[in-house]
């Protein structure tokens, strides 16, 4: 039988989806190793993991501004 220190449990890894100990031991957790760790890094870095907006909303900045810096004078 395998023993885990308390606290510890077997998560999947978000990079390969293989079994791993999600504890303080584990200094790679969630995921099982340095390369699926670099790996997520690599993507989140290069912008490939992104939330699509939604068109047609409006622009938050533009509701900060002072009502006489969005009219242009004649």
């Amino acid at each position: 039988m395998i023993t885990h220190p308390v606290g510890s449990r077997l998560v999947r890894c978000p990079g390969c989806g293989s079994s791993c100990l999600y504890s303080t031991e584990n200094p790679y957790r969630p995921f099982c190793s340095v390369r699926c760790k670099n790996n997520d890094f690599g993507a989140w870095a290069s912008e490939s993991f992104s939330v699509d907006a939604e068109a047609g909303l409006p622009d938050v900045d533009a509701d900060l501004e002072p009502a006489a810096a969005r009219t242009k004078p004649d």
